[in-house]
């Protein structure tokens, strides 16, 4: 009776459970940068901007490692579930945390119906009686279960997934140096000949590697998660601490390493390389002559689309649950199970998800092309997001400082390197607008963002005219008593 009760009481109560251990959030800190914008969507990007690509892939590299810095920096001398959309509220205004917490919202809702339409097409390809949108929808309804569960069953399943993509991508490491030092004896070896052998190293201009980086930013985007699962953790700051270190060499491995193998390995002009879903990782092995190529890289995908999607709706979750906690979201959304779970925020991201899903049973809508288009934003809402987490450190720092408060870990050369993240992320939005391709993106996500802002104030100046006539309220009810 005793825990009957016990779960009662935790039923509702609005807290989430701490029970993500060490090593759940170990590999999600290395798996957090590792996707199927990787695997798949890194090939289009070498054949748009040719072995310059590293340039693109260095320059997202450098700034998530400063964002991150700075995001570990707030979220170790505060640790909460809302991350930087609670830090951007407390150092910049409400605005910027509803603006901001909304925005991720979206771009994880729309990444979960990207990734359940690629599973959908790999499954389709090894079944193909059964059609990409039964598929697609499948998916959908399998992976969102785990978020029902307590939030270790959570973290069992992303360990585990993202075993398999950390070992896959190791392993294509060992292998692609072998290749490039002519010690691998299948196949075509490459070198880094490549790198300037057809046309040089930049054969498109320098504008291709602009265009580029609006892809690569939605590639890095998902390392910040662990600042969000962290507060489901024993000793969150510790954790914070260990994985904003790691980030660098993360960084270093698994993108900028694995994208200099492959540029070396294959042509940038290879026509598979730009083919949709084909994936630059698939055509170095078929290059390398391993067998079962694309089996093996179509196996590594499907794992890591279902890992991207778990991690897409957990974060979806726990970002409505805190915009609930600040009254930014329905406070039906803070509502958790006995186990911790916000059970009212999983279904309502859920629900959002297989909506979107849905797209895929309408052949008229041409359901590609309009998730094609909704993805395309996810790109410039990685900037925004950066953006708001260099301003929202900025001011928190001193804030901090002034208060007295212990910061575990520290951005580098504060606050130097703060305003230069600034500075760039400005000037590649601004960069953008001139470039044909991104700029109705950037206008349209500028005026999305936007009318979130206004929607923002909206829901401010409501609440604070019902908390006035509240307190107004009791106040007379206190004087006629």
């Amino acid at each position: 009776m005793q825990t009957d009760s016990n779960a009662r009481t935790a039923e509702g109560s609005g807290h989430l459970s701490a029970s993500l251990k060490t090593r759940h959030l170990t590999m999600m800190s290395i798996a957090g940068v590792i996707g199927a914008a990787l695997f798949v969507g890194s090939g289009s990007v070498i054949a748009q901007a040719g072995p310059a690509t590293i340039l693109a892939y260095l320059a997202g590299g450098v700034l998530v490692i400063l964002i991150m810095r700075m995001l570990g920096e707030m979220a170790s001398s505060s640790p909460d579930t809302g991350s930087f959309s609670t830090y951007a509220e407390d150092a910049i205004g409400r605005w910027a945390g509803f603006t901001i917490g909304w925005l991720y919202w979206w771009f994880w809702t729309l990444l979960m119906a990207w990734e359940a339409y690629v599973a959908g097409i790999i499954l389709h390809g090894w079944f193909p009686a059964v059609s990409v949108n039964v598929f697609t929808a499948v998916v959908t309804a399998l992976l969102i279960v785990v978020n029902f569960l307590q939030v270790k069953n959570y973290g069992e399943f992303e360990f585990w997934f993202a075993l398999i993509k950390v070992v896959a991508i190791i392993c294509f490491i060992a292998l692609g140096t072998l290749a490039v030092f002519n010690l691998w004896p299948l196949g075509e070896t490459g070198s880094v000949a490549n790198l300037t052998a057809h046309g040089g190293f930049m054969p498109n201009g320098i504008g291709s590697v602009i265009v580029a980086l609006l892809g690569v930013m939605f590639a890095f985007l998902g390392a910040e998660i662990v600042t969000i699962a962290a507060s489901e953790a024993q000793n969150p700051a510790q954790q914070i601490v260990r994985a904003t270190n790691s980030v660098v060499w993360r960084i270093c491995l698994f993108y900028i390493g694995s994208i200099f193998l492959i540029v070396c390995l294959v042509p940038w002009n290879d026509p598979l390389l730009g083919q949709s879903g084909y994936g630059s990782y698939r055509r170095a092995l078929e290059l390398m002559g391993l067998p079962g190529a694309q089996f093996v890289m179509n196996f590594v995908v499907l794992t890591s689309v279902s890992s991207c999607f778990i991690s897409a709706h957990y974060t979806c979750s726990r970002m409505l649950y805190s915009l609930a906690q600040r009254g930014d979201a329905p406070a039906f959304l803070m509502k958790t199970r006995a186990n911790g779970t916000p059970v009212n925020a999983v279904i309502v991201s859920c629900a959002m998800a297989v909506l979107i899903a849905c797209i895929n049973f309408f052949e008229s809508l041409r359901p590609k092309d309009i998730l094609d288009l909704l993805m395309n934003t996810t790109g410039m809402i990685a900037m925004l997001v950066y953006l708001v987490i260099a301003c929202s450190q900025l001011r928190m720092r001193r804030k901090l400082e002034a208060a007295g408060r212990e910061i575990p870990l520290r951005m580098w050369l504060f606050p130097y390197l703060t305003y230069a993240t600034i500075v760039f992320i400005v000037a590649a939005l601004v960069a953008m607008l001139f470039v044909e391709q991104y700029r109705g993106i950037v206008l349209s996500t500028g005026c999305a963002a936007l009318l979130v802002v206004v929607a923002g104030i909206v829901v401010h100046v409501r609440s604070a005219h019902t908390r006035a006539a509240a307190r107004s309220d009791h106040t007379a009810a206190q004087e006629a008593r």
